[in-house]
């Protein structure tokens, strides 16, 4: 077990110290959003952070992602903290200093937030390495917004090796969730997600000529509003006990390039698919297949589904996570600590989950007076800043925490 001499009010009283600094980061980050494996003045940025810490790296993991260790006094466990860096191709509708200065592209999900978190703490461990047994890992990964997902290609690369990681902790922002708190739920948290992609292809021609086409339209119509009943109504999917399994099928993109009088050939439909269940989410996709096979031959056109795999579900570590809830009730009080419903998001940090026993909290953003309420992935999201020392210093108590019981 990892000997720890440190007290969770130093940690408070580090992040507040540096408060400053923390937003000042944050805003440069935001301000300069990269999209996915496409981080490289962010990734610059972060190792001249690094650098100037004196905490040593290697990078070009996945492209552009960094992995970096703080080594404590003596032998110890290894405990990872990870950070995203990527930003999505949204256009900022925020009228803030530090808007972003790449026109397109916001960082609407927070990873800016996740990255300063990350640097801040790794900061602070750095400076009380000498109170600490083990080693912390830090993991700055690029393309969490795009499959395969940065942390798999980084897993594949060796980031859980060398040292092997034991415990991992990642943190998102929750705007849902009032400044000055965070959240954490054991065992699965966040859905599975499959990319869909349906085609129909029927015979084209003139529309005032029904007898000599087969329209494509209405059976993928059919076979989206089938997916719906069959998918989308409250307790459709029952588990081997009778428990409910929260499953979504939709579809957001819809392709069919004929005209008013004119009926293609070919009709496409893209969309997601995700479920808390493993098992499930292979048979759904045959019921999807199935489906799809029966009505296209009720028009007489033929269908395709094609599913790209996508992320596993986020499951946490029951022990593991009840060990870093009461650490942040240590650190700013039982009253500040909440217990999260589960979401049907998903997240690439799974990957990890799937590893090594590990805990994916929540970090309060929201605040209704300052209007940082706007859910992510929309573009006026922005976050309260109060809450970014919150972030630094549990991530970095929670390190310190798995360190001692492991």
């Amino acid at each position: 077990m990892g000997q720890v001499n440190l007290s969770a009010s130093e940690f408070l009283s580090y992040a507040k110290n540096e408060c400053d600094r923390i937003i000042a980061t944050r805003r440069f980050l935001h301000q300069h959003p990269e999209l996915s494996f496409k981080e490289y003045q962010t990734a610059a940025y972060i190792k001249t952070f690094l650098d100037n810490e004196g905490i040593p790296y290697t990078d070009g993991f996945a492209g552009t992602g960094i992995v970096a260790l703080i080594k404590g006094v003596g032998e110890g466990p290894v405990v990872l903290l990870r950070a995203d860096m990527d930003a999505l191709p949204i256009i900022e509708t925020n009228e803030v200093d530090y808007r972003s200065v790449n026109q397109g592209v916001m960082h609407a999900c927070g990873h800016d937030v996740h990255t300063t978190c990350l640097l801040f703490s790794a900061s602070l461990l750095n400076q009380t390495k000498s109170l600490w047994q083990g080693t912390i890992k830090l993991m700055f990964q690029p393309g969490e917004e795009v499959l395969p997902g940065g942390a798999s290609l980084m897993i594949a690369e060796g980031v859980l090796e060398n040292p092997k990681v034991e415990r991992a902790i990642a943190l998102h922002v929750f705007p849902s969730m009032e400044t000055g708190k965070v959240g954490f739920r054991k065992g699965i948290y966040m859905a599975s997600t499959d990319e869909l992609y349906l085609s129909v292809k029927g015979k084209g021609g003139h529309a005032a000529m029904p007898d000599e086409y087969s329209n494509p339209i209405l059976a993928l119509s059919e076979i989206l509003l089938a997916y719906q009943n069959k998918f989308m109504r409250p307790g459709a999917l029952k588990g081997t006990r009778g428990e409910d399994i929260p499953t979504v099928v939709a579809f957001g993109k819809l392709q069919a390039l004929g005209a008013t009088n004119v009926i293609p050939e070919l009709a496409k439909a893209e969309g997601t698919m995700r479920t808390m269940n493993e098992a499930w989410r292979k048979e759904i996709q045959l019921q999807l297949q199935e489906i799809a096979s029966e009505i296209a031959l009720k028009y007489g056109v033929a269908a395709k589904l094609e599913v790209k795999k996508g992320y596993p579900c986020v499951v946490n570590d029951a022990d593991f996570t009840e060990i870093c809830s009461k650490a942040a009730s240590e650190l700013i009080g039982n009253d500040k600590v909440e217990e999260l419903p589960l979401r049907m998001t998903a997240e690439d940090f799974a990957f990890i989950t799937q590893k090594v026993p590990s805990c994916f909290f929540r970090l309060g953003t929201g605040n209704s007076r300052k209007g940082t309420n706007a859910g992510v992935h929309t573009s006026n999201f922005d976050i309260d800043e109060d809450a970014l020392p919150i972030g630094v210093a549990t991530m970095a108590w929670l390190a310190i925490k798995a360190l001692g019981a492991i």
